[in-house]
């Protein structure tokens, strides 16, 4: 797909993605392999009194994965643990201003890596 294809905010996250990397000692953490691409998105997670306090993601993927598990991290951080799990795939998307239509089931594994994670 060409770069031309997403927009600015897409393209910030994925030439420099957010929080990425590993946390050396999370409280939780998943992986998650998408079925459909092979996308390959490690989460990490501090959390202390109910709040995320910091995350990481480290991704294999096209541009909209990379883009989707950066904006995953910005959304989370801060937040309380139950508001995060009620994040949606639409929330990655409309946080990064859209994906195209082909690709937004990459921002599906940053849900389902949350999900996992979270429990």
């Amino acid at each position: 797909m060409p770069f031309e294809e997403y927009n600015s905010t897409v393209m910030d996250h994925f030439l420099n993605p957010r929080n990425t990397g590993e946390l050396a000692h999370p409280t939780h953490s998943a992986t998650y392999r998408n079925p459909a691409c092979g996308d390959l998105i490690k989460l990490t997670l501090e959390v202390r009194d109910g709040l995320v306090r910091d995350a990481r993601a480290k991704t294999f993927g096209c541009a909209a994965a990379i883009a989707s598990s950066s904006a995953l991290t910005e959304l989370v951080l801060g937040r309380p643990v139950e508001e995060c799990r009620a994040l949606r795939n639409g929330d990655v998307v409309d946080f990064l201003g859209g994906l195209p239509e082909q690709k937004v089931v990459c921002s599906v594994g940053a849900e389902q890596v949350l999900k996992q994670a979270l429990g």
